[in-house]
């Protein structure tokens, strides 16, 4: 029988055997190797919706844009981003109707286009993912499925349960299906209250669904499928099985960025019945829960409470790599696999991770393929180089690891209350307040502060990427910069320019000559209860108080703030905005003033209002990039940049970390159907885990050896206690 000493040596020699037949100790998936052709990666965010009709945000249209496919996607690789067809044969055939219905030149004047007719016509032979609600009775055209009890889903948790599936073709009428149920009021698409202002008759339909809903008895605990092909939409027709026609009012070229959305993915109704079966939705087995589409991945796994896998499909259509992009991708190696068949990935292994520092971690061990730079972690992700360029450290390049680097199409910006007495108006005092305000705030140093460097100064609401963006240094704000065309360089202007203007606006050295006390304006803010605030907030009044004025925080909480701005009671505030679609008209919007939040209930903060630049906007809106619409947008610059309704902040830049066994991989801030463009190497992820991971085996054997000495003397003792007893058994042995 062995002793405990025995024991404990065998064990420590099977674990250090073990571990070195292995390769690695820490693996976190211990029933794989590394070698599978599989990404991994996380997700912080539990999805609520996988419905393409209902969701909105970004963390769930991970999973969607994999799964679902529009009509239209973004170009991989060209800058600035360009729509090109996915599921549709070519781009949309748009037609122009007056009045009267009559068709119209491609180039007539907006005021006479009544109506805007999109033709979409799209690829044959695409087929759906195998799914139940698609199986049909044998030599019959009754569902399979269809009429389930509880008895015949008590086994059933997942749409995997479900033994036989089947799929079938893709047809127009899935289009304008989805089209409908965006409609639907048991559905509440958040897109429905834009979407009435442009897709002709579905406000009405809307309401239409809703009486027929009412007639059916339907509640929130009682559900009913309603089949939307027996009601027609006005504004959506089937031409034929592989056409369909939307019909908008008026002209609305950004109409074309809505098709490459997952609203207008195709829907089949087929799945839609499958789903409304109540015995189905008391299992939460529904279609926001498992979708069913056209895309190059399936979700084969969901459980967003630790991880969710999408799997390679394999009744998808098939799609070529690119095989052009913008300068400079080929030399970067974007270009190696182009012509080439995707998706790249047979899997997808997203796992939760509610912290950044664990994926870090996970990271550097090669555990994860992709990760982003947080503050937590950016000195030991970038140096400072030469020329004030940030690189990748020499510790992480040596792992060959890589860094993209893009600009977001987002604004963050510090708005002023155009309506407010103080701060707002129109006259050259009140704009020169507002300037010297925004010269003194000094966006540089608060990108380098709380950012790390990771933006650019705004000089008007575009951001890089967005058409109409001029990047040209005769396109900075002379109001904040002094600008040497010639020498190609401009500064920020002093504080003794912006005293000068300040004095010049009737405040000098902060004092208002009109009531000889001090100037002090006021921040309302949203209150987080964070350290950053805190900082932020000491940030901008000392900004303030370089000329005299006296900045008073107001901190609310969201809902308060929110109120705030809606009644207008507020003087200066900070907001963003990021990109619906990269097209100016979805930034300059946020300027035009029969947008404003108090009179309109619009995006428009700061309720500005110049007739200028409004009637600049509204030829710019509806017009086709071109040079014409160029040099309009610059107009609208020089406009906003004299009247300084906001104090130009900044456009975040993003870092994105890839393995050396990722390619390629080029970051996109509109797609998010990316996934199917990468690919990794296993066998070099393999090798690198194995390296990156080797046990370190010496404290253990040294732990065990020590053990051992220190178990020596106790060995010894009992040894000597034994036998001294052997040793006084032996005369009662011998006598007996």
């Amino acid at each position: 029988m062995l002793d405990k000493l025995q024991i404990i040596v065998l064990l420590s020699c099977a674990l250090l055997s073990q571990g070195c037949e292995k390769g690695v100790w820490n693996n976190p998936y211990p029933e794989l190797d590394g070698s599978d052709n599989t990404l991994y990666t996380s997700f912080s965010e539990r999805p609520k919706h996988l419905d393409p009709a209902v969701s909105y945000t970004a963390e769930e249209w991970i999973f969607i844009n994999q799964i679902y496919e529009a009509p239209l996607q973004y170009h991989y690789l060209k800058r600035p981003y360009e729509l090109v067809p996915l599921i549709a044969e070519n781009m949309p055939d748009v037609r122009y109707i007056d009045a009267l219905g009559k068709e119209l030149p491609k180039d007539s004047p907006i005021e006479n286009i009544a109506f805007s007719i999109y033709q979409i016509k799209i690829k044959p032979g695409i087929y759906f993912q195998a799914h139940p609600a698609f199986a049909r009775k044998k030599d019959s055209d009754e569902f399979l499925y269809d009429g389930l009890t509880k008895s015949d889903v008590k086994d059933k948790h997942s749409i995997l349960d479900f033994p036989i599936t089947s799929t079938r073709e893709l047809v127009a009428e899935d289009f304008v299906y989805q089209i409908k149920r965006l409609a639907d009021p048991t559905i509440n698409s958040p897109i429905l209250g834009l979407m009435e202002n442009y897709i002709v008759g579905i406000k009405d339909y809307s309401k239409k669904l809703q009486e027929l809903y009412h007639g059916l008895g339907v509640t929130e605990g009682n559900t009913a499928f309603l089949d939307l092909r027996q009601f027609p939409l006005d504004g959506v027709t089937v031409i034929d099985k592989y056409t369909y026609e939307i019909k908008i009012h008026g002209k609305y070229p950004q109409f074309l960025y809505w098709l490459a959305m997952p609203f207008y993915a195709p829907m089949p109704w087929e799945a839609v019945k499958f789903y409304s079966q109540k015995v189905l939705l008391q299992k939460n087995i529904s279609l926001d829960w498992f979708p069913v589409g056209t895309g190059p991945f399936i979700l084969t796994k969901n459980n967003p409470n630790s991880e969710m896998i999408l799997s390679k499909n394999p009744n998808f259509h098939g799609e070529k790599y690119p095989n052009i992009g913008e300068p400079g991708d080929k030399e970067n190696g974007l270009l190696a696999k182009a012509g080439q068949n995707l998706p790249f990935l047979d899997k997808i292994i997203f796992i939760l991770e509610k912290e950044s520092i664990p994926y870090w971690s996970k990271f550097l061990q090669g555990y994860y393929d992709q990760s982003g730079v947080s503050a937590e972690n950016f000195d030991q992700v970038l140096n400072t180089g030469p020329a004030g360029s940030l690189d990748l450290t020499k510790e992480l390049s040596d792992k060959g690891i890589r860094l993209n680097t893009s600009v977001q199409p987002t604004i963050f910006y510090w708005g002023f209350n155009m309506t407010d007495e103080v701060v707002g108006g129109y006259t050259q005092s009140k704009k020169k307040l507002r300037q010297a305000i925004s010269m003194v705030v000094d966006m540089e140093e608060y990108i380098n502060i709380f950012l790390n460097g990771n933006g650019i100064v705004a000089q008007g609401p575009l951001p890089p990427s967005i058409f109409g963006f001029n990047e040209n240094i005769e396109a900075k704000n002379k109001f904040i910069y002094n600008i040497n065309s010639k020498l190609q360089k401009f500064e920020r202007k002093s504080i003794d320019q912006a005293k000068k203007l300040l004095a010049e606006a009737g405040f000098p050295d902060g004092i208002d000559t009109k009531t000889n006390q001090p100037l002090v304006l006021y921040f309302d803010a949203v209150m987080t209860g964070g350290p950053e605030s805190s900082s932020q907030f000491s940030w901008i009044r000392k900004q303030f108080k370089k000329l005299g004025i006296e900045l008073v925080i107001r901190a609310t909480q969201y809902n308060r703030f929110q109120d705030k701005m809606h009644n207008g009671d507020f003087q200066i505030y900070h907001w963003g905005w990021n990109a619906d679609y990269p097209d100016p008209e979805n930034f300059l919007f946020l300027l035009y003033g029969k947008n404003g939040k108090v009179k309109f209930s619009g995006e428009n903060a700061s309720n500005y209002e110049n007739p200028a630049f409004d009637a600049l906007y509204e030829k710019m809106k509806s017009m086709e990039n071109s040079p014409e619409r160029a040099k309009i947008i610059d107009e609208m610059m020089k406009i906003v940049q004299e009247d300084a309704p906001w104090i130009w902040g900044f456009h975040p830049k993003i870092y994105v970390l890839r393995q050396g066994w990722v390619s390629p991989f080029k970051t996109n801030a509109m797609s998010r159907n990316t996934l199917k463009y990468m690919a990794i190497d296993p066998k070099l992820r393999a090798q690198s885990r194995i390296q990156w991971n080797q046990a370190v085996v010496w404290p253990l054997l040294l732990g065990v050896l020590g053990f051992v000495i220190l178990c020596i003397p106790a060995v010894i003792g009992y040894w000597r206690k034994m036998h001294k007893s052997l040793v006084l058994k032996e005369p009662e042995e011998i006598k007996e």
